[in-house]
């Protein structure tokens, strides 16, 4: 007996002598309101590579060995709450205990970042020629000028320094989301789940991710795991007049379950019958589940799903003319049918994606997450096929197709009075006058017109003239990854990743509605004999409801990559080296023998492959705790989208000629100030991203050198070799002038322009060999797509009891229309013949090809809330008004390349109103988004 005491003592006297050799730092993080603990709070030892993450029950421990005996700042951070900053000292062996650390909702930040998820979820880009919304990139940012990019900025379609969300990278659970298509993410894919998105990792610019290599861009990893939220059920209601009028939300996350288990769960819905612009409708509905069991305190594996499947109506570019006769509102897509507001262009994603998450805590200094993700589904965007004819059978045996019916859009050029009046010498004022009249009274579609022409048709032993026509992507992608981080030391912080992706996406056009018809021949009505057929393999195919038609193909696409990153800090710098390699392999394969690229259409293409690279380096120097100085550098090399990597996927299999991955090389450099009454950052940056590959669309007249009585084609142009640049400044600041009053600014002044005169080609199924016209001189033309130059200046006021007010006058300048790569092209001076044109004017060409400006403007915007408890639940209020003043602004706009050469654009432009003028799109006026909510 008395030895087994003497064995206890002992063992007890070696365990208080191992905790005593070890310096530890323990407490627990909790809401300051409501005493519940928080999951997922950051924490910090600011100069060291020590990052904590607050366990489900909220506790935290720095007990590494290595930990030194000293004074530090421990930072404490969680997206919807208020920064913490904690001094501690520590002493070398001993464990110093916090306590519990409550900290503060940041209602209004929290309200406010809640709005801005609204705001890139709503601000789709796929209507804007290009322009896209890069605000989700932002919005989890404490930085003062990307907050104002995020909320203020982003309704422009202003990108900080010029660049899209392609060059940035959002990760859901540490899964990249961003689409092999075009490079970016698409957001609807987990729209209207405000409330589950609170949870993000950002790092801006060039900084790589904990789970990421990144890109220019800066990358959002959104927490979606259930022990990530903490215990809460809350109800909102939303109401806004931008893209969709109203949004129901209610989630509920549960906590700690006995057994170790979370779960969280959230509906949603956003709708809106016509949102700001005519004829926009949006239907949405959101399905969220997470589930996490704590299977020991080793291993724990997190399912998560999400649905969000959604409808919404698309609006259409302008020329000045429409605008001058129907206002910043019209839409030309729509129409009444039976009474009721019909969209003919509606974009429809439904893409439900899984993922399974395991997290592995090897040791107290490293951990492993395994994730794999499958998502599946289709999106589609609908439109008019208008080329609907019936087959006759001649004498001779030959066969030709007669019907077709004329373009339904009330805004088609031939439709408007500017066409009446294009020539100089015989204007028909009385058909402009009509056609004026026709439409400001009925300027939408005429549905019951195109019905009673499918029954015409029918009758006398047709097919259907018109159809809606849908061109439809299914995918099936698989993703998995896994992510080591390593805490080495005190210093020394390793994050490390190995990934792959495969895709299978089907692409095809499908009959949507007949509209009254029984079928459509599957011909192409401007061709003859096998050219006009879709598919050799079925020739003279009547297409009934949602089967295929006109294209069908698959593309595969697969990735691996790999990227590892190292982190140092100390006392005085904190610094970063990251390496990523990277391959890329794409294939089509044609499921049509078309016809008018019998050899080259069917069955598998050439495979292309690209290895890619990328450095990454950077250091803060901590001059002291208020001033420090930030350099960051990078170059590496990007895959094309495979959107850019076939000239003409719909028809063959032709890959773009001497396609090759993007080189980039960045740099930037900061000098950022902090302190308890002025926190600033200043930063100037450099971006060069040389061959770049873009392929456009569209029909173009005046064309040279095709070898056949026409100047006219649709083509698709491939640009190839194209060089751009970007450099500027940027900076923001905030003045606490009390403890309630805080005054803010930002000011981004850029320059991003093409930096060479890239290669152009046209291809067409009007001609069999590629059009190859030399250099395009877009050399120092400026990169469309939002304003160059921004500045704000506003003001925040917090008050104690929980309500707050803000508003923001915000200045926008520089931006610029697209321009057309042909029209600056040798064709642009070359004559049918291919010789050059007589009465060609240096001058006056000089003049056509001047790249339109957008105007200045100035936009005012304020937001305010209020928020209550009342016992155990919290209630409260949030609304913001953008564009107070209802100020007309155009977010962008392009060329329309149909005049192709100089006889013909200089013809349309001495027209008191051109017939082919660039098209715009207009900003939203007074608009206005409120949400009320109630938490317990």
């Amino acid at each position: 007996m008395k030895s087994t005491k003497l064995l206890l003592f002992l063992m007890l006297l070696g365990i208080l002598k191992i905790s005593a050799q070890n310096t530890a730092l323990t407490g627990s993080v909790v809401d300051a309101l409501s005493n519940d603990p928080i999951a997922g709070a950051r924490l910090k030892l600011e100069g060291t590579a020590y990052i904590k993450v607050s366990s489900p029950d909220g506790s935290f421990s720095f007990d590494d060995s290595s930990l030194e005996s000293a004074a530090y700042i421990l930072e404490v951070s969680k997206p919807g709450y208020t920064v913490m900053r904690i001094p501690i000292n520590l002493i070398s062996g001993q464990l110093k205990q916090l306590g519990q650390i409550p900290i503060q909702l940041d209602l209004m930040k929290e309200q406010i970042q809640l709005a801005t998820i609204s705001l890139s979820e709503s601000e789709l880009s796929e209507d804007q020629g290009g322009t896209d919304n890069i605000a989700g990139l932002l919005h989890a940012s404490r930085d003062v000028f990307l907050n104002a990019a995020a909320f203020d900025f982003s309704s422009t379609f202003f990108k900080p320094r010029g660049l899209g969300s392609e060059y940035g990278t959002v990760s859901i659970n540490g899964l990249e989301m961003n689409k092999f298509f075009d490079g970016k993410p698409q957001w609807s894919n987990w729209g209207g789940l405000n409330d589950l998105q609170r949870n993000q990792i950002f790092a801006k610019g060039l900084l790589p991710g904990e789970t990421t290599f990144g890109g220019l861009a800066g990358n959002t990893n959104i927490l979606m795991r259930a022990s990530q939220y903490s215990r809460n059920a809350k109800v909102s209601y939303a109401a806004a007049n931008r893209s969709y009028k109203g949004r129901i939300m209610a989630t509920y996350s549960s906590g700690e379950k006995p057994g170790g288990w979370w779960y969280a769960l959230g509906l949603a819905r956003r709708f809106a019958s016509e949102a700001y612009i005519d004829g926009t409708l949006y239907d949405a509905n959101s399905f969220f589940i997470s589930i996490e069991k704590k299977l020991n305190n080793i291993h724990s594996i997190n399912f998560t799903g999400f649905y969000t499947p959604n409808s919404r109506g698309k609006s259409s570019a302008n020329t000045q003319e429409v605008f001058n006769l129907n206002g910043r509102k019209y839409n030309s897509f729509w129409g009444f049918q039976d009474g009721e507001i019909r969209n003919s262009r509606i974009k429809e994603v439904r893409e439900p994606i899984l993922m399974l998450n395991h997290f592995w805590k090897l040791s107290e200094k490293i951990k492993l997450n395994n994730n794999i993700a499958y998502q599946f589904g289709s999106t589609g965007s609908s439109h008019f096929d208008f080329g609907g004819t019936r087959l006759v059978n001649q004498s001779d045996e030959q066969q030709s197709f007669i019907g077709g019916g004329s373009n339904p859009d009330p805004s088609y050029y031939q439709k408007l009075p500017s066409y009446f009046l294009r020539f100089s010498d015989n204007q028909n004022y009385e058909a402009a006058y009509r056609a004026q009249r026709e439409f400001q009274t009925n300027g939408q579609i005429d549905w019951l017109d195109l019905y009673k022409a499918n029954a015409s048709s029918l009758i006398n032993g047709g097919n259907a003239t018109y159809v809606i026509a849908e061109d439809k992507v299914q995918d099936k992608l698989f993703s998995a990854n896994s992510i080591l981080t390593a805490s080495i030391n005190s210093s020394l912080l390793i994050n490390a990743k190995l990934k792959f992706s495969h895709l299978d996406s089907e692409n095809f056009s499908e009959v949507k509605d007949l509209l009254g018809g029984t079928g459509y021949l599957d011909v192409d009505f401007f061709s003859q004999g096998d050219r006009a057929q879709s598919d050799l393999l079925n020739p003279n195919r009547i297409a009934r409801l949602e089967e295929r038609f006109k294209y069908n193909f698959k593309w595969k696409a697969t990735s691996a990559d790999a990227f590892i990153n190292a982190i140092i800090r100390t006392q005085k710098w904190d610094s970063y080296a990251a390496l990523n390699l990277s391959q890329t392999n794409y294939q089509r394969e044609g499921l049509y023998k078309n016809g008018n690229f019998p050899d080259n259409s069917l069955g598998d293409s050439e495979a292309l492959e690209f290895t890619d690279y990328g450095v990454k380096a950077g250091t803060v120097w901590k001059i002291t705790g208020r001033h420090l100085l930030e350099l960051n550098a990078a170059y590496l090399t990007k895959a094309p989208a495979l959107k850019n990597s076939f000239s003409n996927s719909r028809q063959n299999n032709n890959v773009v000629d001497g396609i090759k991955s993007e080189h980039i090389y960045s740099a930037d450099g900061s000098y950022i100030y902090r302190s308890s009454f002025l926190k600033a950052r200043l930063t100037g940056y450099f971006t060069q991203i040389n061959d770049a590959t873009e392929i456009s669309f569209y029909y173009a007249d005046g064309l040279s050198g095709l070898g056949r009585n026409s100047t006219t084609a649709f083509v698709q142009e491939v640009l190839t070799g194209i060089d751009k640049q970007h450099f500027g400044l940027e900076m923001g600041a905030e003045v606490q002038i009390t403890s309630t009053l805080k005054l803010k600014t930002a000011i981004a002044v850029g320059q991003f322009i093409y930096n060479n005169n890239p290669d152009l080609k046209l291809t067409s199924d009007d001609f069999i060999e590629a059009q190859d016209y030399g250099e395009s001189k877009l050399k120092n033309y400026r990169i469309a797509g939002g304003p160059q130059r921004v500045g704000q200046i506003g003001f925040e006021y917090r008050d104690p009891n929980y309500w707050w007010f803000g508003t923001s006058l915000n200045y926008f300048s520089h931006a610029f229309a697209d321009v057309s790569p042909l029209a600056r092209t040798a064709n642009f001076a070359t004559d049918s013949d291919g010789m050059p044109l007589l009465n060609y004017d240096e001058n006056i060409a000089r003049d056509l090809l001047k790249q339109e400006q957008f105007d200045d403007y100035f936009l005012l915007n304020a937001v305010g809330g209020k928020s209550w408890r009342i016992k155990d639940y919290y209630i409260g209020f949030f609304m913001s008004i953008n564009n107070i003043l209802d100020e007309l602004y155009k977010t962008g706009g392009f060329e329309q390349s149909r005049n192709a050469n100089f006889r013909t654009l200089n013809s349309d432009r001495e027209r008191e109103q051109p017939v082919f003028g660039s098209k715009y799109w207009y900003g939203t006026g007074a608009s206005y988004y409120g949400n009320v909510y109630i938490r317990f």
